[in-house]
């Protein structure tokens, strides 16, 4: 599911750091060593299809190497 962030994100709030990601091994491997955060928060994305929704993002980010695996988790409108 590809889409564009159109807004920023909001209320955003942190949901697991270092050692209690599941994806830590892989997240290193894969972006390198840094202090990984698991967050989420509320914005407004455009789909391909040019719909646009308020929804719920997940996604990591170290500092540094910056967002990463950023997703949809669910749609609230």
């Amino acid at each position: 599911m590809k889409f564009e962030l159109i807004s920023e994100i909001t209320a955003i709030e942190t949901i697991a750091v270092g050692s209690k990601i599941r994806d830590l091994a892989r997240l290193q491997r894969q972006f390198g060593k840094g202090r990984w955060r698991k967050l989420k928060g509320i914005g407004n994305v455009r789909f391909r299809n040019g719909r646009v929704r308020r929804v719920e993002l997940h996604w990591y980010e170290a500092h540094g190497i910056g967002k990463k695996k950023m997703k949809v988790k669910r749609y609230l409108d």
